[in-house]
């Protein structure tokens, strides 16, 4: 039985719902954020990183940084890239537009190969892209959080690798890592950028990523400074590796709250085996995918090897918005979150299912979310055809 004050269930693709264990980590009391016990905290949170994203090259680099996951998008664009470079940008939604924004900020100059909504860019497009001109990166939304379109990440290195070698690959896994498979090393990736609250089920202010041996050679290598002070990996890079190596070591006062309450995340998510976790969101995304289906509604991502597993985008009834039903499932003790891509946004709702909403057999979120969206669609006076 959960300790936490009885509140409705929040399955929105982030911040998600937190394990209480999780949560009593965030009131250890306040420490000295270079002292022994809280450096050998750190170290071991960073060590635990290597295991989530697959990954036992030495010459790989796990980065924790107060910030949101946004914050990625700036360690990527101020350290990998360098003003006046050419980096293509793999659209699926929302967030794409939002890296390429970053990058122009930068003064890299963002090619976006976009899809239709719903959709990915597909592989002979995208080699076509990469043999015209050469791009220092190329980027990829795992799971874009508005669109719940999920992309092919093995094929798509494999390509990359094939068609522009010296090109680095680039995963915003915001919306992905905790859910969906990565396996960093043997799909040959260089960076992989993600957050605190969505899948990994720690509260947010946590930037979270890893780096190849590949990927920090370039930041070496670059002729420029990096544009940024406090995302520069020429601050952050030897902090990291002190922290893992449990030195004490200082560039910015991290959180040590929220480090325990990833520690704790992380030991918890890797008690059992990486597989059984990811099977896990596989099976209940496609219970709440086949309800959706029987409900007679459809998804934006249409092809269901397009679909994520820890979140399902549902387009709504054409006479109903989604303003008119949020508030009813709130009501309900459902949470569920709107749409955000700005073509679209009122003509669907997101259902956010990671995390221990799903892990954890002890709860009925996901039971109790499917019928409110059901009972919530029949109190809008909708009806399947």
């Amino acid at each position: 039985m959960s300790s936490q004050p009885s509140h409705p269930a929040l399955l929105i693709p982030g911040p998600i719902e937190f394990d209480d264990a999780v949560l009593q980590s965030m009131s250890h009391y306040s420490e000295s954020h270079v002292g022994a016990p809280f450096v050998a905290t750190f170290g071991e949170t960073l060590s635990m990183l290597r295991k989530l994203f697959q990954t036992t090259d030495p010459a790989s680099q796990p980065f924790v940084i107060s910030g949101s996951g946004t914050l990625g998008w700036d360690l990527v664009a101020a350290n990998l890239a360098e003003p006046g470079d050419d980096v293509l940008v793999l659209h699926t939604g929302y967030f794409a537009d939002s890296f390429a924004d970053c990058f122009e900020t930068y003064g890299v100059k963002a090619t976006q190969l976009k899809a239709p909504i719903g959709s990915r860019p597909q592989l002979p497009e995208i080699e076509k892209a990469l043999k015209e001109k050469k791009y220092k990166l190329l980027t990829v939304t795992h799971v874009d959080t508005s669109t719940g379109v999920l992309s092919e990440l093995n094929a798509l290195s494999e390509l990359v690798h094939k068609v522009s070698p010296e090109t680095l690959v680039i995963v915003d896994g915001v919306c992905s890592v905790g859910c969906e498979e990565i396996e960093f090393d043997k799909w040959q990736l260089d960076g992989c950028i993600t957050a605190s609250q969505k899948a990994i089920g720690c509260p947010a202010g946590l930037s979270i990523s890893m780096y190849s041996g590949r990927a920090i050679k370039t930041f070496q290598s670059r002729k420029s400074p990096p544009g940024s002070y406090f995302a520069s990996f020429k601050n952050w890079l030897p902090i990291m590796q002190n922290y893992e190596a449990k030195k004490a070591s200082y560039f910015a006062t991290p959180s040590p709250q929220l480090i325990h309450a990833l520690h704790t995340s992380l030991t918890q998510i890797l008690s059992k085996p990486l597989s059984e976790r990811f099977e896990v969101h596989r099976q209940t995304s496609q219970r709440i995918k086949k309800a959706v289906t029987d409900l007679g509604l459809r998804q934006l991502a249409s092809d269901s090897a397009d679909q994520a597993n820890g979140m399902t985008a549902i387009y709504l009834p054409q006479d109903i918005k989604a303003p008119e039903l949020l508030p009813n499932l709130l009501k309900k003790g459902v949470i569920f979150a709107g749409g955000l891509h700005k073509e679209i946004a009122t003509k669907y709702i997101r259902f956010g299912h990671m995390g221990v909403s799903v892990t954890d057999p002890k709860r009925d979120d996901i039971d109790r979310a499917i019928k409110a969206l059901e009972t919530g669609l029949s109190d809008a006076g909708y009806q399947k055809a």
